[in-house]
C-alpha cells in the first residue's frame, strides 16, 4: 500500500542529506525561496496584513484541493469541484434570502447538494464505468447551469450571520484562515488516521490488489468522492461569504487551481501519494506567487504564464525526486519520519525568519514621493476594457503617476484579491472596474478602513461608499440602442437579443435597458434573447443557432461589439443589408464595422475617458481636493454618418 510520504533507500553523507532533504520537501522549498525573493523584491510583502491577506487568498482554493487530494491519491481527477462550490453556495442563498429557510436548514441544505454532487460522481464512476475525467466534467457543466438556473443568472445576497465566516476575528484574524487551518486538519486526519484514508492509498496504489484484498472498492469511491463534495460545498460557502452574494459563477476554473495545488504540494496524479500539509503549501505558493506578482505590477498575462511553468517544475521535480531513490513508505509506518518531518518544518521557518529578517534593510531607505494607485479592471480580454486600461495609463503618465493595472479575468473573487492587495500595499488610490457591484463591496469597504479613496469606473459597488463614480449609463445606453434599431426598422420587425455574459452588472443593465426602449416600439417582437458572454466566438455561434429556427429575423441588439461582431459573421451577406445589427461600447473594430456597413451602429462609451477621468479624479482625491461623486460620460450612437469624426 502506498503512502504519503517518501524516504531515501540508500545512506548519504552530509552533501547528499542535503540534496536528499530538497528533494523531498521541494515544495516547501520552493515556498521558502518565493517568499525569501518576494521580501527582497517588495517591501509591501512581508507585512502582516499582507501575510494574513495571503491566507485569505488560499482558503478556498486550499479547501477545495484538500477534497481533490482524497480523489488524487485514488487515481481519481474531481474537475467538478469549482461548480459544485458555487451550486451549494447558491442553494444556500436562495433557499435562506429567497424563500425565508432557517440559515442552519440552509447550511446544511448546501453541503448536502455538495454530497450529493460528490455521490453522483461516485456511482458513475465506480458503478458507471465511466473515466473520472468524463464524469466528473459532466458535473462541472451540470453544476454550474443549475446554479445559473437557480439564481436565474443573478446574484443573491448571502445572509447576514453567514456572510461572517468572510469577516475578521479581533479585528485582525481573517475567520477564512480559521476554516481553511480546521479542514486541514481534518483532511489530515482522514488521511492519516481512518480506515477511508488508507483505503485511499490502498486504491490509488493498486486498484486490483485493493480488491482482492477485500477492500470494497465501489462504496470506497463514493465515500471519497462524497468528501471531496462536502470540502467543494465548504469552499463554496466560504467564497459567497467574502463576496456578500452567492454568485452564479463564481469560482469558476477553480478546479485547476485546487489540483495544481495538490500537485505542486507531492502528490501523484498516478495516485497512491499525497498529503494535507503539501497541498496547503501548493495552495500558498500559488497565493503568494499571485499575491506578489500584484504588488511588483507583472502583467496579469504574464502572472499566468508564471503559475503555469511552476506547475511544470513540480512536475519534474516529483520526476527527478523519484529517480534519485525515494520510494514510498508503507502506510501507517515511518513515525520517526514524521518526527524527521516535523523537525525539516522548524527548521525551514527558522531560516525563512532569518533570511527574511535579513532582506528586510533592504528597504530601509526613504519612500518614493511618486503617487501610487492601483487599476482592477473586471477583464482585459474584451477591446473596451484595454481602451480603459490604455487612457488610463496615458493620462497616469502625463500627471506622473505610478499606475498598477491588474485583470480580474471576470472572477469576482480574484478580484477581491487584487483589491485587498492594493490595500495591505498602501496603494493612495484605487479605481476599480467592478466584476459584479454587490461582490466588490467588502474590499471597498476594507480600503475606506484604510482611508484609500476609491473610484469605480464604468460600474458602481454596491453597499459601499467610494469617492466617485465615473461611468456611463447602461440603462441609458440600452434604451439607446433598442430606439437606435426600431427607429431603423421602422418599428416593426423581429429581432433576436444577444446579452452579455450571466451574473455580470453589465449585462443585466444593458438588457434591461434594451426591454425598456423596445416598450414603446410594439411592433418589434423579440423572438429569442441568448447569453453570447460578452465573446466574439460565442456570439458567432449564438446566432448561427439562433438562425436555423429564425431565418427571417431582421434585426439583432448585442450588449457588446464584440458579440455584434460574431452576430455579423453568421450572418454573412446579409448584415448591414436585410439584417440590421447594433452594438454598443464602440471598440476599434466595432467601429470599423460600421465605417464598413456591416454594423448598423454602436452606442458607444468612450471607454479611453472613462479611464483617463477615473485617474485624474483619483489623483484628486489623493490631494485632499473636491471630487464630484458621479461623473457621467455621455454616451453615442455612432452610425455611418458620424463615425468618421469619432474617438473612444
Amino acid at each position: 500500500m502506498a503512502a504519503d510520504t517518501l524516504k531515501s533507500t540508500t545512506g548519504a553523507s552530509a552533501p547528499g542529506g542535503l540534496r536528499r532533504l530538497l528533494l523531498d520537501n521541494g515544495a516547501l522549498t520552493a515556498l521558502i525561496v518565493l517568499v525569501i525573493a518576494l521580501s527582497a523584491l517588495s517591501g509591501d510583502f512581508l507585512t502582516t496584513d499582507n501575510l494574513l491577506n495571503i491566507g485569505v487568498q488560499a482558503a478556498v482554493t486550499a479547501i477545495l484541493a484538500f477534497g481533490v487530494t482524497f480523489v488524487i491519491v485514488s487515481a481519481g481527477i474531481d474537475l467538478s469541484v469549482g461548480s459544485v462550490a458555487a451550486l451549494s453556495a447558491t442553494v444556500l442563498a436562495w433557499s435562506a434570502t429567497n424563500h425565508g429557510v432557517p440559515v442552519f436548514l440552509a447550511l446544511v441544505l448546501a453541503v448536502a447538494t455538495g454530497v450529493a454532487a460528490g455521490l453522483v460522481n461516485g456511482f458513475l464512476i465506480a458503478y458507471g464505468k465511466l473515466p473520472p475525467f468524463i464524469a466528473t466534467l459532466a458535473m462541472l457543466s451540470v453544476a454550474r447551469g443549475l446554479s445559473l438556473v437557480i439564481s436565474g443568472g443573478v446574484p443573491i445576497p448571502f445572509p447576514d450571520s453567514v456572510s461572517h465566516l468572510g469577516d475578521t476575528l479581533g479585528d485582525w484574524l481573517p475567520v477564512p484562515v480559521l476554516v481553511m487551518v480546521l479542514m486541514g486538519v481534518i483532511a489530515a486526519v482522514v488521511l492519516g488516521r481512518t480506515y477511508i484514508g488508507r483505503s485511499m492509498y490502498a486504491i490509488g496504489g493498486n486498484e486490483e490488489a485493493a480488491r482482492l484484498s477485500g477492500l470494497r472498492v465501489k462504496k470506497q469511491k463514493l465515500a471519497i468522492y462524497a468528501l471531496s463534495g462536502v470540502f467543494a460545498a465548504v469552499a463554496g460557502v466560504v467564497l459567497a461569504s467574502r463576496l456578500s452574494s452567492a454568485q452564479p459563477q463564481a469560482a469558476d476554473g477553480y478546479e485547476l487551481d485546487a489540483i495544481a495545488a495538490v500537485v505542486i504540494g507531492g502528490a501523484s496524479l498516478a495516485g497512491g501519494t499525497g498529503k494535507a500539509s503539501g497541498t496547503l503549501i501548493g495552495a500558498l505558493i500559488l497565493a503568494v506567487l499571485r499575491n506578489g506578482l500584484n504588488l511588483l505590477n507583472v502583467s496579469a498575462f504574464w502572472q499566468q504564464v508564471v503559475i503555469g511553468v511552476v506547475i511544470a517544475l513540480a512536475v519534474l521535480l516529483d520526476t527527478v525526486r523519484r529517480k534519485a531513490g525515494a520510494t514510498p513508505v508503507a502506510a501507517g509506518t515511518g513515525g520517526g519520519n514524521k518526527g524527521r518531518q516535523a523537525a525539516t518544518y522548524a527548521l525551514a521557518a527558522v531560516v525563512t525568519v532569518a533570511v527574511v529578517g535579513a532582506t528586510s534593510l533592504l528597504h530601509g531607505g526613504s519612500a518614493s514621493t511618486t503617487p501610487k494607485m492601483g487599476l482592477s479592471l473586471s477583464t482585459l480580454n474584451n477591446p473596451f476594457f484595454v481602451q480603459i486600461r490604455t487612457g488610463a495609463q496615458a493620462e497616469a503618465k502625463k500627471l506622473g503617476v505610478d499606475l498598477t493595472v491588474t485583470d480580474a479575468q471576470n472572477d469576482a473573487s480574484q478580484q477581491a484579491n487584487q483589491l485587498q492587495n492594493f490595500t495591505t500595499a498602501g496603494q493612495g488610490a484605487i479605481i476599480v472596474n467592478p466584476v459584479d457591484s454587490d461582490a466588490a463591496s467588502n474590499s471597498v469597504k476594507a480600503a475606506d478602513k484604510a482611508r484609500i479613496p476609491v473610484i469605480a469606473v464604468d460600474r458602481g459597488v454596491n453597499k459601499a461608499s467610494v469617492d466617485a463614480l465615473v461611468a456611463s449609463d447602461n440603462v441609458a445606453g440600452g434604451e439607446l440602442a433598442a430606439k437606435t434599431l426600431a427607429e431603423k426598422l421602422g418599428g416593426k420587425g423581429r429581432i433576436v437579443v444577444l446579452q452579455g455574459q450571466a451574473g455580470t452588472s453589465a449585462a443585466r443593465e444593458r438588457a434591461a435597458g434594451f426591454a425598456q426602449g423596445l416598450k414603446a416600439y410594439p411592433g418589434i417582437r423579440v423572438v429569442a434573447q441568448q447569453p453570447a458572454d460578452f465573446d466574439r466566438t460565442k456570439g458567432l455561434d449564438v446566432m448561427s443557432n439562433l438562425l436555423q429556427a429564425h431565418p427571417d429575423v431582421q434585426g439583432v441588439i448585442a450588449a457588446n461589439d464584440e458579440m455584434a461582431l460574431g452576430a455579423i459573421k453568421a450572418l454573412g451577406s446579409k448584415a448591414g443589408r436585410s439584417v440590421q445589427v447594433v452594438g454598443f461600447d464602440g471598440t476599434p473594430d466595432g467601429l470599423k464595422a460600421v465605417q464598413d456597413g456591416t454594423l448598423y451602429a454602436s452606442v458607444a462609451q468612450q471607454p479611453t475617458q472613462l479611464g483617463r477621468i477615473a485617474v485624474d479624479n483619483a489623483l484628486r482625491a489623493v490631494q485632499g481636493k473636491k471630487v464630484e461623486p458621479t461623473v457621467k460620460v455621455p454616451v453615442k450612437v455612432v452610425t455611418k454618418d458620424n463615425v468618421a469624426g469619432f474617438s473612444g
